[in-house]
């Protein structure tokens, strides 16, 4: 039993990272069943690591399961979508006043490349890799762990929807993005608080109104 327990948390581990990147990345869509038995022939694992797996994501608001019948990737309506964004634009400007203050040099630095790096580029995938990156490093320093868990778990829950409203907002508009990107950078280097506060609320507000007006992304 000793060694059989952590092994089976090892395999879960591992399990759950992999179908993280997969749903993430898009390879598993929205409402995708999720078969325990094809996952453990694929792992060659047992059923009991795939399950506690599933129970992660689960948990980070990526697989949604039904009780007697089985697992989904975790599927949102347009309704549900609007509201997860009202909530971001809540309680992200906290965790950003949380963190802004804690923010070191490096990070500084780093957040600093994301944007350039995300200004200069034109691929879909890369700039929702590092526009991930770049938020949650901003809130990264914030000490109030359970609002930080729960601001991944929403971005996690609506990473397919951001990936269709970004292929569908096209270039020509991505430089409204870029533009509030830099402000956002400036205010944190000048540890302008309110201001940080303020500019990360209108970028998530003015999502969440433009998403108001797809409902085409959530057929």
């Amino acid at each position: 039993m000793t060694t059989t327990r952590p092994r089976n948390a090892i395999a879960s581990q591992r399990i759950a990272d992999e179908l993280r990147v997969a749903i993430l990345d898009g390879s598993l869509v929205p409402g995708e069943r999720i078969l325990q038995e094809e996952l453990a022939a694929q792992y060659n694992a047992s059923r009991l690591p795939v399950r506690e797996a599933i129970r992660i994501l689960e948990a980070e608001g990526l697989v949604s399961i039904v009780a007697n019948s089985g697992a989904w990737v975790s599927k949102l309506d347009l309704d549900e979508c609007v509201q997860i964004y009202k909530i971001r634009e809540r309680i992200e400007p906290l965790a950003l006043a949380e963190s802004v203050p804690r923010l070191g040099t490096r990070q500084l630095e780093e957040l600093s490349e994301l944007v350039d790096a995300m200004a200069a580029g034109t691929d879909v995938e890369n700039f929702l890799v590092l526009d991930r990156q770049f938020h949650l490093l901003t809130y990264s320093e914030s000490r109030m762990v359970s609002l930080n868990q729960l601001i991944e778990r929403l971005w996690n829950t609506t990473q397919p929807y951001r990936r269709a409203f970004s292929i569908a907002l096209g270039s020509e508009r991505n430089w409204m993005i870029h533009a509030e990107h830099k402000l956002l950078m400036e205010a944190i280097k000048r540890r302008d608080v309110d201001e940080a506060e303020r500019t990360v609320l209108g970028h998530i507000r003015r999502t969440r109104i433009e998403l108001e007006g797809r409902s085409d992304l959530f057929r």
